[in-house]
């Protein structure tokens, strides 16, 4: 496994070669995109985060997409990261990024591997957070992603996407890139 980050054009071609779809690729590059601006509006307000880490681990949390689009994704994402020799930062943002989060109940119920499914690192935190606000490749208010996965998930997980919401509204506040 590598501890070094792949470049952007190199994790682009790690997506495009595992066999994400062209609405994958420009839904990961939107979250890129938008968790670099929070990345760094962090960095504005003093706080210490890795911009390329958030960048690199943006453009491929999808990449479990290639082969399949339920919440397993997640998973089948930090294997295909595994396979690659990618960062173990790059695995853990990949495998932390859904929702605010998977409890260790909720990923036995999944089938999924002991470990820890809840964004730890800023950086992952940063990259989920992102995830919430594209919609395909768009930029959309936090309400309405919390309203559609009001009506599709139980009441913990939303719960803890509003907590992430409310600890990126702390960290950078009114940064015109949460708007």
């Amino acid at each position: 496994m590598s501890e070094e980050l792949p470049s952007r054009e190199h994790a682009l071609q790690l997506l495009r070669q595992s066999g994400c779809s062209r609405n994958v690729i420009k839904h990961s590059q939107a979250v890129s995109e938008l968790a670099k601006e929070i990345a760094k509006a962090c960095i504005e307000r003093g706080i210490d985060v890795n911009v390329e880490l958030v960048e690199i681990g943006a453009l491929l949390h999808d990449i479990g997409r290639s082969k399949t689009h339920s919440v397993h994704h997640a998973i089948v994402g930090a294997e295909i990261a595994e396979s690659l020799g990618l960062p173990e930062q790059v695995i853990s943002i990949i495998k932390r990024h859904v929702g605010g989060g998977i409890a260790a109940r909720e990923a036995e119920r999944l089938g999924w591997p002991k470990d820890v499914y809840i964004p730890q690192t800023l950086e992952e935190k940063i990259v989920s957070y992102a995830d919430k606000l594209i919609e395909g490749a768009r930029r959309v208010p936090i309400e309405r992603t919390m309203k559609k996965f009001s009506e599709e998930l139980p009441p913990p997980v939303i719960a803890r996407m509003w907590k992430l919401h409310e600890e990126m509204l702390g960290l950078v506040g009114d940064c015109k890139c949460l708007q």
